[in-house]
């Protein structure tokens, strides 16, 4: 397997509705990315309000064979489904993504909480069971907390056959996500990693002015988006590298330098660790979007925190980033619109106190 994976969360949509996929774009993507010899596809249940599943059926299962490509989709726990729950959704994604079979399947974004969830519904019995069936093929979870609770996890599941962990080189020594530390312990176990958020939500793709300029001094020809996706492919114990791919800029930057990928050497190395100590980024969101879904004021929290973002790296632009702003909630609710319900907060990978941060983008923003 090539060392590059498409992820099916940032997908090019349709007048600005993250539902509304645009199925011909994709379709063009996945040709391309197929072509040069990739065939590992990144999707879940939650994707796109579920209509990424939809999206592979369309752009991949009806255009290819089976033994052309690899999908993975995953089991979320967030609605604390019974174990009939995790039946009806198990089955909704086999007839979303018209396939006999999974070949990996997940156990979605487990942290301490969804892990004791997990095992009071026997969540992991009931991926074992699926796969002792032949409905899946390999059997894991993702993961979005502290090494001491992976430990825990890998030590009472040894039956988990891969993990799915946040690494990018920002994360890799961060307080919060501690990606080396979860890295070393998969690898003690002997499990295969599969990197997400290598470009951070995009973050690490569109590098303020002080830290693009190191990468350019150094090498201008590389993508800011390879120098992150390299990073991760380099590690040893990484089984393959997801990256969202949105448009056809992406898949041809990717596929370019992954097709026949060279490990990073010691000065590249020496050139990232002076980009991230340059590097600050207000608010650490992966835009991932899982705040937005159920959101009973429509914020789209991660478009908001991008602008705010920028702002934060220049305080000068406030008349430029006040017009951003009006922009980014043309269509949706604004930041003082939140009414502290805290239903994002739980949902937030990041750990992330949204209602708080929010309430900054109006005291700045607003």
């Amino acid at each position: 397997m090539k060392k590059l994976g498409f992820g099916l969360m940032r997908l090019p949509i349709v007048g600005g509705d993250h539902s509304n996929i645009d199925i011909e774009k994709v379709k063009e993507m996945v040709d391309v990315f197929m072509s040069k010899g990739f065939t590992y596809f990144d999707t879940a249940y939650v994707y796109h309000g579920g209509k990424s599943e939809v999206a592979f059926r369309e752009a991949v299962v009806k255009r290819y064979p089976h033994d052309a490509y690899t999908i993975t989709t995953k089991l979320p726990l967030f609605g604390r489904p019974d174990r009939a729950g995790m039946e009806k959704i198990f089955n909704e994604s086999i007839e979303r993504l018209g396939v006999d079979y999974i070949d990996y399947y997940w156990l979605h974004a487990l942290n301490k909480d969804m892990y004791e969830y997990a095992e009071q519904v026997d969540a992991f019995g009931y991926l074992r069971e699926l796969k002792e069936a032949g409905k899946v093929k390999h059997i894991g979870f993702s993961f979005h907390d502290g090494p001491e609770c992976l430990e825990k996890i890998l030590t009472e599941h040894p039956e988990m056959e891969f993990v799915q962990l946040q690494i990018n080189y920002l994360d890799w020594e961060d307080g919060w996500v501690r990606g080396r530390r979860c890295y070393e312990v998969a690898t003690k176990f002997v499990k295969p990693v599969i990197v997400m958020e290598p470009v951070k939500g995009g973050a690490l793709a569109n590098l303020p002015k002080s830290a693009a300029k190191i990468f350019d001094k150094y090498n201008p020809e590389p993508s800011y988006a390879s120098w992150a996706i390299r990073y991760c492919a380099s590690l040893d114990n990484v089984l393959t590298v997801l990256s969202g791919m949105s448009n056809m800029e992406q898949v041809l930057d990717n596929t370019s330098y992954m097709e026949d990928f060279q490990p990073l050497e010691d000065e590249d190395y020496k050139v990232i660790s002076k980009v991230t100590e340059s590097l600050k980024f207000a608010i650490p969101c992966t835009a991932c979007r899982y705040c937005t879904d159920g959101c009973p004021m429509s914020i789209h929290i991660p478009d908001i925190f991008a602008v705010y973002n920028e702002y934060k790296r220049d305080t000068k632009k406030l008349g430029e980033m006040k017009q951003k702003y009006a922009d980014a909630v043309k269509s949706s609710g604004m930041a003082s619109s939140c009414i502290g319900c805290e239903q994002c907060k739980n949902h937030c990978p990041q750990n992330l106190d949204i209602p708080k941060l929010l309430n900054e983008c109006v005291l700045e923003l607003e």
